[in-house]
């Protein structure tokens, strides 16, 4: 059976100022078109479809397009809930949309229940595990404390004890939607951090021939029977050097796993590139990079003037400009956006209490401020389930 895995689609985000919506479109013109071309007799999507629980009405036009052609196509489709989704709203006539061959698994209390394929091998069960948020699922899942590991594990158990009951030789793909050990993230994907821990081990899908796993934007390859596509468009200048594509799996007779990467049409490439003003306006080996989407880092000592406008002039796609004088970190003019890049809530939280105080918190008091976090965005997403 060959599968075509993507995901995280973010329908209805836009990428600095920039509008994607026709990027987007043209994605979802080459899913169809790849679909139709390669053969595919299946195709999964992990999560992530919007970019936000009540999406414009743009995207969801876009979503119900991209519904129509892969129906018309007679191709099945299995498709999650991610974190940016609401799952509610994106299940919102399922059982309907199913009899058209769109199966979309949103509901935590049906990851045991497969959508079965079959080609000429015998059965394939698939498993949608949706987006699980720990502190909203660990009562359906019986685990004793919140985490991701306990309720992707439990979910999983259920895969497996159903891929027990079925006729020897079923072949078995999970979708999932979470940060799994090894990954690389960008700055892109929101923050699922519960606890104080984000990730999963790989091992959690053991027993199963393919996890096609979303949330996570660069492609990636955990184990050969564990990836994730990425998402089709950059997000964030983190994805720079990503190469942005979605994956083509052949699941053989006895659930044997071979993939190839398919490349998505990106609108433009994206460049990050530092240095004085004017290095950034003299330097010949930068002339590449004056169609592409841009982040120039302004190194100058002094703020140069109207940096943004003379910037444009060589490089008119420029959408961020930051200012990073080359000083020492302790330096009392370095930013406080600076001075917290790449830490955590909880970090600076932490930081805060050593800075009033002259020492840092004690093991006590870290988890007390850590279950705060996690209370707050479990508050925040089940506000966000019920909208």
């Amino acid at each position: 059976m060959r599968l075509l895995h993507t995901s995280d689609w973010h329908l209805g985000r836009a990428f600095h100022r920039v509008n994607m919506l026709g990027a987007q479109a043209a994605f979802v013109g080459h899913l169809v078109a790849t679909v139709r071309e390669r053969g595919v007799d299946a195709v999964v999507v992990s999560g992530d479809v919007y970019d936000r629980a009540v999406p414009p009405l743009a995207a969801v036009e876009l979503f119900d397009d991209v519904l129509h052609r892969l129906a018309a196509l007679g191709v099945p489709t299995v498709m999650i809930s991610g974190n940016h989704d609401s799952a509610r709203r994106l299940g919102v006539g399922a059982g309907l949309i199913g009899r058209a061959g769109i199966h979309l698994r949103t509901e935590p209390s049906a990851c045991g229940t497969p959508v079965v394929l079959r080609d000429a091998h015998g059965d394939v069960a698939f498993y949608g595990l949706p987006y699980l948020e720990p502190a909203l699922v660990k009562d359906e899942f019986g685990v004793d404390r919140a985490g991701h590991e306990a309720v992707l594990a439990a979910a999983m158990d259920r895969v497996r004890a159903d891929l027990a009951t079925r006729a020897p030789g079923t072949r078995s793909v999970v979708l999932a939607h979470a940060f799994v050990t090894g990954g690389e993230a960008s700055d892109s994907e929101r923050d699922i951090t519960v606890g104080g821990v984000a990730s999963v081990p790989a091992g959690v899908f053991d027993g199963v021939d393919y996890a096609a796993l979303g949330h996570l934007h660069g492609s990636q390859v955990i184990t050969e029977r564990v990836r994730y596509s990425g998402s089709p468009l950059p997000y964030s200048f983190s994805e720079a050097r990503h190469r942005k594509s979605m994956w083509l799996v052949d699941l053989d007779a006895a659930g044997s796993v071979s993939a190839e990467r398919v490349d998505c049409p990106v609108p433009r490439p994206l460049a990050r590139i530092s240095g004085t003003l004017e290095e950034l306006l003299a330097d010949p080996d930068l002339a590449r990079h004056e169609e592409a989407w841009v982040e120039a880092t302004l190194t100058d000592p002094v703020r140069p003037a109207d940096p943004m406008a003379r910037l444009t002039e060589r490089f008119p796609h420029t959408l961020s400009l930051v200012f990073a004088p080359e000083r020492a970190p302790d330096d009392p003019d370095v930013t406080y956006a600076r001075r917290l890049a790449g830490r955590s809530d909880e970090q600076i939280a932490e930081d805060f209490v050593a800075h009033v105080r002259g020492t840092g918190p004690d093991a006590r008091e870290q988890a007390v401020l850590r279950d705060a976090f996690d209370a707050v965005r479990a508050d925040a997403a089940e506000r966000e389930v019920a909208r």
